[in-house]
């Protein structure tokens, strides 16, 4: 049964404020407990990007995380590793996620197509201020 989530408020640097498909997302890594934050729906994003504070708030390494990330766009010049972690999403199951961990703390957890979107069917209703999510039928 699909899920139906509210836009949530975002600002912006000079404090505008506006709703945004913000998701509220379990995350863990191995056995290191779990983390609850919310994401960013970004069907515009190739990947999963994760903020650098929150991988070490998830017990996650930077020097243990081997395989680079080249990230494009506004974070082309930010250094990024992959990391795999555990989510999820509501009474969803689990999934596992990888993500591309950056150096970069000034951005939000981005959910993108790789591989959020392989993971989750969404669908946005911008007018409405909704969103729908459903676990992808495999």
């Amino acid at each position: 049964m699909p899920a139906l989530f509210p836009y949530l408020p975002a600002s912006t640097a000079l404090h505008e404020s506006f709703l945004m498909p913000w998701l509220p997302i379990d995350l863990w890594l191995r056995d290191c407990g779990s983390l609850s934050t919310q994401g960013l729906l970004d069907s515009g994003s190739t990947v999963n990007v994760m903020p650098y504070d929150l991988g070490i708030r998830l017990g996650a390494v930077w020097e243990a995380q081997t395989t680079r990330v080249v990230l494009t766009g506004n974070l082309a010049a930010e250094d990024a590793r992959a990391l795999l972690i555990h989510a999820r999403v509501g009474d969803f199951p689990a999934v596992r996620l990888v993500f591309a961990w950056t150096h970069s703390e000034n951005i939000p957890l981005l959910l993108g197509q790789v591989n959020f979107f392989q993971e989750f069917d969404v669908c946005l209703y911008g007018s409405r201020l909704q969103f729908v999510i459903d676990p992808a039928r495999k």
